[in-house]
Formats: structure tokens, sequence, C-alpha cells
């Protein structure tokens, strides 16, 4: 007998028709359906939790999150009273670091706007005025201006310092400003801030004209 071949070959074949199981209801006690047992139950819960976090926190008992961050209790950071502790080599915002005077280090020689690739730092250089003793020898920034937002924070512009005139050793990262005009950090401000350590000058001796450690020609060896 030949096999019949079904006119829809899509349509499925009728089969035993599919019938429902019927599940019962779960039981609800009167305890389940008052919700009040296990509202108590879980405010019980909280308030442990919430003296002894406080306690934590009160006593300096809190797990430290860095190295305790998967301990019991609270370790999280309330930033910004509590920051994460930065490596020594963190790069933060820029400073400019300042001589015994107060003046900057920095001697507008234009090596960090050169070596910055991604061309955030503008300086204009100045000479100094009649009389002063490092006149002919070095110039000063007039505007020495850093965009930290196109900084990419290579670190370029102190390695090519010669003067150790700016450094990323502040150990703070940018404020969270709402205006593009707030990140232009200017003279004034980077020489505001101080390092790790509190301190804006740096560790390395600056040898200024004139000294007899001056690596460069005093005026007196220029007539020979």
């Amino acid at each position: 007998m030949p096999k019949r071949t079904p006119s829809n070959p899509w349509t499925k074949p009728a089969g035993k028709p599919i019938e429902g199981k019927a599940i019962p209801r779960p039981r609800r006690t009167a305890e389940v359906q008052a919700y009040l047992p296990e509202f108590l139950r879980g405010m019980a819960i909280t308030m442990r939790h919430f003296f002894k976090n406080t306690k934590e926190m009160m006593l300096g008992q809190k797990p430290d999150p860095v190295l305790e961050a998967l301990n019991e209790g609270v370790t999280t950071i309330c930033y910004p009273e509590e920051k994460r502790p930065y490596p020594e080599r963190f790069r933060g915002l820029h400073r400019l670091t300042l001589r015994d005077d107060g003046s900057p280090r920095c001697v507008a020689c234009l090596c960090c706007s050169t070596a910055c690739p991604a061309q955030c730092i503008h300086i204009e250089a100045g000479e100094y005025a009649e009389g002063d003793k490092r006149r002919g020898y070095e110039r000063y920034p007039k505007t020495f201006v850093i965009d930290e937002l196109r900084c990419i924070f290579c670190g370029f512009c102190v390695e090519a310092c010669p003067c150790d005139a700016i450094r990323m050793d502040t150990g703070i990262h940018a404020t969270p400003y709402d205006s593009r005009e707030q990140f232009i950090y200017r003279k004034d401000l980077l020489m505001e801030f101080t390092g790790r350590d509190g301190s804006r000058t740096s560790a390395n001796p600056r040898h200024e004209p004139g000294d007899p450690t001056h690596p460069g020609l005093s005026r007196e060896q220029m007539d020979h």
C-alpha cells in the first residue's frame, strides 16, 4: 500500500489532545498570609548589620577596602573622605615645582610641550628684566597652561623636563567639573599644588646662574 503524503508538510499531524495537569495551590497559613513575622525577621537582620557596621566605623575597625575587600562588613569607600591608597608611581594632576624664592623652576625650554603627544601644554616664554642675574641664561614661562581633558597622563612631559620643573606626584585626579574651561589649569593653579609630602619644591638641587655649581658658563667666562 503506498504511503500517504500530507497535503501540507508544515502542518503538525493530528495527535492526542493535550491534557492539563492540575497543580494544587500552596498551603498558606495565617502566619504566612500575615507577613508580619517575616517582616520582623528581615528588620532584625537589617538592624543587626546596621549596629555592627556603625560600631566598626566608630571604633575604626572597618575592614580595609583594598586588602580585606572580601571580608564580612562594610568594604566600600566613603569618597572623598576616604581614598584608595595610590601606588607610589601614580600619575596624578600636574604641578609646577618652585625655587627657594617661590618662582617656578620652569625655564620655558618647551621640552615638555614638544614631547607631549596630546599637545595639551601651551607655554609662552618671557625674558627676565634688565639687571636680573638670570637674564641671558634662561627664560621663564609668562603663560603655562595644561588642558587636563586632553592630557593622557603618559608622563612624557615629566621625563622630558631638564629642570624637574613639572611633576605628576600630587596624588590627586581631576575634579569632575561641569565645564571645559575649568579643566584648563594655568600657571598660578599649577604652582599651588603640592606633592604628596606637602612640599612645592623638588628634592633635586637647583643650580642657579652664578652659583659655583651652575653647569653653564658665567658672564665672566664668556669674555674669554
